[in-house]
């Protein structure tokens, strides 16, 4: 004990039967003298040790008495003994988060605020069953693992411990390996509060008492149909958005304030943030997360969070959130080798890293992990209200061969490449969230053609709701990086797309991957003089906004950023204030609005029936056009790639009648040309590209316009 190795510590400390009477047990370094309740108890010394005993008769002191020590340096304490109480973990509870069926397993492990036998205290827990000791270390024992040694639950590999008296405060657990004897520090994989990095030590939670004002929207989103409704998507960064002037972080509230104006401002359904959760490296944006329950400290605590996503509610945005559950990172302190051994992680050397990013990947075959990951997903939607994941780097965790060649992966059982495990850990996943969570939207980013991505699990898909589109994403950057004069000969980058965008249920994005590592941002990609390269940006976002699917954009996007993407940094907000980039926001502002309006452009997004060509085939001139459907209503979509303006343009029409432009990307509130058709337009029966009727349009330069059928 008084080395640190014993790995049964209520098997000495505490009170025990001996004789017929009680003998009394501690540890307690850097103590003169110690009691039990009072100075009438006094306990003695084990001689060279600083473990004290009481022999007392049976039943004189009560169930959960209390310690009074006097330290060094004179000064007295008094608490009740750890060492008293019964174990508290209930066996159904470890037996379900040993199964993998845990969904809620953070109100299971980790530190949590609890009231035991009339004494208030913390309820420490955590599954390392490959440690012959685990022990609480933090502030209140001088970081001393001898002191705070945990009950084991040999079966289910959990150690708990109740530490009375103990309200707040950094903490960790001091881990020693059964096999090696190596001892080491980590923080809580279920913390719920880390410190400000570059700290790394968890904090004992407080009691929130946030009182949430979106009870209407968290009311109608358990039925709300958002597959049928526009959903536009602003990415943020919350590092980077915005800071002080000083450069220092805004908190989530003044974060909320300053954000919520300008995205409702722009008409954005939806805010897609990159990751939230703690992590120790600004760099990575988030993504190498270390604390899987806790919003980073960087922007506040776990209250200023939930205000940030009710303010967001209260104005009618929805809140979606990155989840990394395909990897995590090295750091000593987290989740590799928690236990001295591959816990986390596969055992397999080769199947446990992701090379490419230099962090270790999940072992979905083991039944914990897949109740650790489920309940973080869960968690963040229930205790935080999120609307939705978007689940990173899906492709990564369904094949085994993911960026890896020859011996650098294994196969299944059956010799493929497909994670069999990951699979069913997607799908369980995505079936434990709709049970859950009703009205949440899980969101793959997956970049292959695995089919069924958002299939349900019941018809043998993965379960998702919307997969990023890709595919669409690649193809339109090269498309639109082209120097005008060549696209007719890349036509097929936009014509492809069609024919399998409705196989699944798609987001179309321009996401920050695309404005990084030397990619340039989207108006750094825009070929042509100025003028040029302002049009193609609004043509792009046109195309995107008009295309099936929903659609997704970084931030800086909106305003035509120049420079790449800086993490380090605010948005560069003084280009937002110049003309031509506000025209750009303002051309965003607009469509939005087009799609709240008009059925047509979101009602039938994942369904055939919502998109059909009218002429795909125009390569000579790099026109394309389409129509958009709802079951009441369609738009017509034509699109110019070359900044030739098309005099008398003849598009076929589904029907006759009168056609308005009700939007026109070279508009000049958007500092176009202003080239266009202020006038209605009469179709003729004049048959084109078989169909009976069509008509004669001004096509401007380097843009897009929307026509409705007045009749």
């Amino acid at each position: 004990m008084a080395q640190g190795r014993h790995g049964n510590p209520f098997a000495v400390l505490g009170r025990h039967a001996w004789n017929g009477k009680e003998i009394f047990c501690c540890f307690l370094p850097r103590s003169r003298n110690v009691w039990i309740e009072d100075e009438s108890r006094p306990m003695g010394r084990v001689e060279g040790t600083d473990l004290f005993e009481f022999l007392a008769d049976s039943g004189d002191i009560p169930a959960c008495y209390r310690i009074l020590r006097e330290d060094d340096s004179g000064h007295r304490h008094i608490n009740h003994d750890p060492y008293s109480f019964r174990p508290m973990l209930q066996p159904d509870e470890m037996e379900a988060f040993n199964r993998g069926e845990h969904r809620s397993a953070q109100k299971l492990l980790g530190a949590r605020r609890h009231l035991q036998d009339g004494v208030e205290g913390v309820i420490f827990a955590v599954w390392a069953p490959n440690a012959g000791r685990v022990s609480v270390v933090g502030d209140f024992n001088s970081w001393d693992g001898r002191c705070h040694p945990m009950r084991r639950h040999v079966q289910q590999g959990i150690w708990e411990l109740f530490i009375p008296g103990l309200r707040q405060g950094p903490y960790k657990y001091e881990i020693r390996n059964a096999r090696t004897g190596a001892v080491f520090l980590k923080t809580d994989p279920f913390a719920s509060v880390c410190e400000y990095r570059p700290a790394t030590a968890s904090l004992v939670p407080q009691k929130s008492d946030y009182d949430w004002c979106d009870g209407k929207w968290m009311e109608q989103r358990v039925t709300a149909d958002w597959s049928g409704k526009p959903m536009s998507v602003y990415e943020v960064h919350l590092g980077s958005w915005r800071r002080a002037p000083d450069g220092s972080f805004l908190n989530y509230r003044q974060l909320a304030q300053e954000l919520c104006a300008y995205v409702k401002k722009l008409g954005f359904t939806h805010i897609e943030l990159l990751p939230v959760m703690e992590h120790p490296l600004d760099e990575s944006w988030g993504y190498q997360v270390t604390g899987y329950f806790a919003p980073t400290s960087r922007f506040g605590h776990p209250d200023d969070f939930r205000a940030f996503v009710d303010y967001f509610h209260q104005n009618g945005i929805a809140v979606l959130l990155d989840w990394v559950p395909a990897h995590f990172p090295r750091d000593d302190h987290a989740l590799a080798a928690f236990d001295g051994e591959a816990l986390y992680e596969y055992h397999h050397p080769v199947m446990a890293e992701h090379r490419d990013w230099g962090t270790l990947v999940f072992n979905y075959e083991r039944r914990e992990v897949r109740s650790f990951l489920i309940s973080s997903a869960i968690h963040w939607l229930s205790e935080f209200h999120l609307d939705g994941l978007r689940v990173d780097a899906v492709a990564s965790m369904l094949y085994l061969d993911f960026s890896r060649q020859g011996e650098q992966w294994v196969a299944n059982i059956y010799g493929g490449n497909e994670n069999l495990e990951a699979v069913d850990f997607v799908k369980k996943l995505n079936d434990a969230v709709r049970e859950e969570c009703p009205g949440c939207v899980m969101i793959a980013e997956e970049s292959t053609d695995w089919p069924g991505v958002t299939r349900p699990t019941s018809e043998d898909g993965l379960g998702f709701h919307l997969k990023w589109n890709m595919g669409w994403m690649h193809d339109s950057l090269d498309y639109f990086s082209k120097d005008p004069v060549y696209r007719k000969f890349h036509q097929g980058l936009l014509t492809f797309g069609p024919m399998y965008v409705f196989k699944e249920k798609f987001v179309s994005p321009l996401s920050h991957d695309e404005v990084v590592h030397l990619k340039k941002s989207l108006f750094g990609r825009m070929p042509g003089d100025e003028w040029q390269r302002f049009a193609n940006l609004r043509l792009l976002f046109t195309y995107q906004w008009t295309y099936p699917g929903k659609q997704l954009l970084f931030m800086g996007g909106e305003f035509a950023q120049e420079t790449e993407w800086d993490s380090a940094h605010s948005l560069p907000w003084n280009r937002s204030r110049e003309c031509y980039p506000a025209g750009v926001s303002g051309l965003l502002l607009d469509l939005n609005h087009l799609q709240a309006v008009h059925p047509a452009l979101s009602q039938w997004d994942c369904d055939s029936r919502g998109f059909e060509w009218l002429n795909g085939d125009d390569v000579e001139q790099s026109v394309i056009s389409f129509v958009r459907n709802s079951e009441n209503e369609s738009l017509l979509v034509v699109l110019n790639f070359t900044p030739v303006p098309r005099l008398n343009y003849r598009i076929a029409v589904p029907e006759a009648g009168m056609y308005q432009e009700i939007f026109n990307s070279d508009d000049n509130s958007y500092q176009g040309s202003g080239m266009g058709n202020p006038d209605s337009l009469k179709s003729e029966a004049v048959a084109y590209c078989g169909r009976e009727h069509s008509l004669c349009l001004t096509l401007p330069p380097l843009a897009g316009i929307v026509l409705k059928c007045q009749s």
